[in-house]
């Protein structure tokens, strides 16, 4: 009994060994990921006493900041929109770059923004430029933060 499974253990690791040796010649391997740069721009706003009737049209709203997010040259992945009592919201696009978020505060006619875009190619003016001619708020606070 124990000669059988010497056998059989032996046979075992032997065919392993020639699968190891000939199947890595066979197996076509996909080009490498590139690598990217740790490197991200982070925009934050504050837009405050804004249209009212702007943020309260919600379906409108979410448009233009799909529009504001695509001007920005980022690639969406992925949605969310989520309404809370009294008309606010809070949505997001998930970005192949990172991510853009709005939260709505109707009763102070307010709402947040943020773009954040790994590496180079995405730009937050036309993001800007887009939510605040929509928007029309008599104050901004805006910040632009780089992430390395």
């Amino acid at each position: 009994m124990k000669i059988k499974i010497i056998l059989c253990t032996s046979f075992i690791f032997v065919a392993a060994i020639l699968i190891c040796a000939i199947v890595p010649s066979t197996i076509q391997t996909s080009t490498p990921a590139p690598a990217y740069e740790f490197y991200g721009r982070h925009f934050v706003a504050s837009y405050k006493n804004c249209d009212s009737e702007a943020l309260q049209r919600i379906p409108f709203l979410m448009k233009v900041f799909e529009k504001a997010v695509q001007s920005s040259g980022a690639t969406i992945l992925k949605y969310d929109c989520i309404e809370f009592p009294g008309n606010g919201v809070t949505a997001y696009f998930v970005l192949s770059e990172s991510h853009a978020s709005i939260h709505t505060y109707p009763e102070h006619n307010s709402c947040f923004v943020d773009l954040f875009t790994c590496g180079y190619s995405c730009s937050h003016e036309n993001f800007d430029r887009i939510l605040e001619s929509y928007l029309k708020p008599k104050d901004t606070d805006k910040h632009l933060y780089i992430r390395s």
